[in-house]
């Protein structure tokens, strides 16, 4: 079950032929999506990322839901695997370019085989040039890039250091005539010099997931068809919080009114806020 192919080059994605330096092979594991009415974001970032990072790329994710949007990535520690985790989170489909063959004995690194098991399970897909046994190496994580940003419409960072790996997938980004966005972050931050730096060559900056719609042509109204979408697709006890959050509550408040379990209710937050539903600040909960 789930086998790696591999496809001849009339079966490539258009886009992908268009780069400079097309793959002259490329091998697949799971379900190949539509190239042609789907749109594709890479996500790149920091594998040392900080909760700010984490938050950020969660929180942009989870507000695509219900879209036809595919997230692609590299599989990396850090970022990459935190973007991955969040389009299985909200139900989209999502893409991984290994630096390794597809091989489940060679893919990298090692400790994501089970994530890259849940992709291909959910519907998406492993990419590689690679040959399926082949091992990573320090070269075939730059030649990788190529391809996530030429499969990608919108080319997403989030936070890179001024010598990061990320930026030479930016770079490509840019010489693809891809739409480079970046997510804005503290200047005191080392984690962020690079992607901050790529704003001030012009790159979009994306403070919500409505600047990612708005740029791939969704209409999206202030996401309400989009809250629509995530509340239709919410549990029972989901529906019940947010019904109690017809106005901002305490933490205390809202689990003393859902007469919930404690050891219930406070994962269902957490699940909450990382789909976009809700949002803790300032001691209160509200819907977002």
């Amino acid at each position: 079950m789930n086998e790696i192919k591999k496809i001849s080059q009339n079966e490539f994605p258009q886009k992908l032929l268009e780069i400079p330096q097309p793959p002259k092979q490329l091998f697949i594991k799971g379900e190949m999506p539509d190239w042609e009415t789907s749109k594709f974001i890479a996500v790149v970032g920091s594998r040392k990322y900080t909760n700010y990072g984490k938050e950020a790329c969660e929180k942009i994710i989870s507000g695509l839901r219900g879209y036809d949007i595919v997230i692609i990535s590299g599989l990396a520690i850090g970022i990459d695997s935190i973007a991955h985790k969040s389009a299985l989170q909200n139900n989209l489909k999502t893409i991984a370019v290994p630096g390794s063959g597809l091989d489940e004995k060679v893919i990298y690194p090692s400790i994501n085989k089970r994530l890259a098991e849940e992709i291909v399970n959910s519907g998406g897909c492993l990419i590689s040039e690679f040959e399926p046994d082949f091992r990573a190496t320090t070269w075939s994580f730059p030649q990788r890039n190529r391809i996530m940003a030429g499969l990608s419409d919108v080319i997403l960072v989030i936070e890179a250091t001024e010598k990061s790996g990320t930026l030479i997938t930016a770079r490509m980004g840019v010489d693809y005539n891809k739409e480079v966005c970046v997510v804005p972050a503290s200047i005191f931050a080392g984690s962020s010099r690079g992607s901050n730096k790529l704003l001030s060559q012009g790159a979009t900056p994306i403070t919500c997931s409505t600047d990612l719609l708005d740029l791939l042509g969704f209409q999206s109204e202030n996401n309400s068809g989009q809250k629509k979408i995530e509340f239709e697709n919410c549990s029972d006890e989901e529906k019940k919080i947010l019904k109690l959050l017809s106005e901002p509550l305490s933490r205390d408040e809202l689990i003393q009114k859902s007469e919930m379990p404690i050891n219930e209710i406070n994962p269902l937050i957490s699940l909450m806020e990382i789909k976009g539903l809700i949002k803790e600040n300032a001691g209160e909960i509200y819907i977002i």
